[in-house]
């Protein structure tokens, strides 16, 4: 079976931002499908209280964020495009965006009664109660100020009207795809595909470039318990980390949790630190040593004796 192991759902936006990923750089992988929401015990193990999703997993290697995992498909398949650190500050700063206010805002503007009632067929009315309790709990702990349902499709709109005029190639910044295509697509995903809102009727740049976005389709996935993953996990060892000059941070407890919402923390050794990454070290009974890496973006990583 394939090494790369993808713990996601199908309703998932970042999930699908990850498998489009994997299918523009057709690569093969494991499927764990969890949870909606925590708790995902089966999760936990490996990430010690992670909260979000996607999560990856190579042997006892854990990537959380997308950002993280987009650079382990990178030097999976040397795709350097999917790399953010790598582009140029117009794709940073536009990824940035995308990834936070602009997905937010197509999360606000297209949950309506059509994608409740799709919660409940595809999981259940118990289940769509405790995600909805879920979110909002996590929206009252986020340091992200929410827009309004008129306000976020407003912003929705005017950033599909920018798109519309970037696109004088096939893709948002070239010829060829970059991890700022995959940032726009999961959030209109879920507008057009989920939502089935009609936002892009009279767009038709970004009506023919979710078409090509969605014909990468999502590589070759087989599904995986996550009994088996966890195994995997405890029969490796984690790769040997890059040489570092300056270890004076290292080897102290940390904890790392994300500064805009979903705050959670992770605690564990910090072992490894540039200025793309931050990687600590866990053990437990369950998997053994995981070295879990997070990016430098988003992120904040704070002594566990300053807390």
């Amino acid at each position: 079976m394939p090494d790369l192991i993808l713990y996601q759902y199908p309703l998932s936006p970042f999930s699908e931002k990850i498998r489009a990923m994997l299918g523009y750089a057709n690569l093969p992988w494991c499927s764990v499908t969890v949870r909606e929401m925590p708790p995902r015990p089966e999760l936990n193990v490996l990430t010690g209280g992670y909260r979000k999703i996607p999560v990856a997993q190579l042997g006892a290697d854990v990537f959380c964020d997308s950002r993280a995992i987009a650079a382990e498909i990178a030097r999976l398949a040397d795709k350097p495009e999917l790399v953010l650190e790598d582009q140029s500050e117009e794709i940073q700063a536009f990824v940035r965006e995308a990834d936070l206010e602009i997905f937010l805002a197509c999360v606000i503007a297209a949950s309506d009664g059509r994608m409740l009632w799709r919660l409940i067929r595809e999981t259940s009315l118990i289940n769509t109660f405790k995600f909805l309790k879920d979110r909002i709990n996590m929206g009252r702990k986020s340091r992200v100020k929410a827009l309004r349902g008129a306000d976020a499709k407003e912003k929705v709109m005017t950033h599909i009207s920018n798109m519309e005029r970037l696109l004088g190639e096939d893709f948002l910044f070239g010829p060829a795809p970059c991890i700022a295509d995959f940032s726009a697509y999961h959030g209109l995903w879920f507008v057009c595909d989920l939502a089935g809102k009609p936002w892009l009727d009279g767009y038709p740049k970004v009506n023919s470039w979710m078409s090509r976005m969605k014909a990468f389709g999502h590589g070759k996935p087989e599904s995986l318990s996550a009994s088996d993953a966890a195994t995997r996990a405890k029969n490796a060892q984690p790769r040997v980390l890059p040489h570092i000059e300056d270890k004076t941070q290292l080897d102290q407890q940390v904890t790392t949790s994300p500064d805009d919402y979903g705050r959670d923390p992770v605690t564990g050794t910090l072992i490894y630190t540039d200025r793309n990454e931050t990687i600590i070290a866990r053990e437990t009974q369950e998997v053994g040593l995981v070295h879990v890496h997070f990016p430098k973006q988003g992120f904040r990583v704070r002594p566990v004796e300053s807390l």
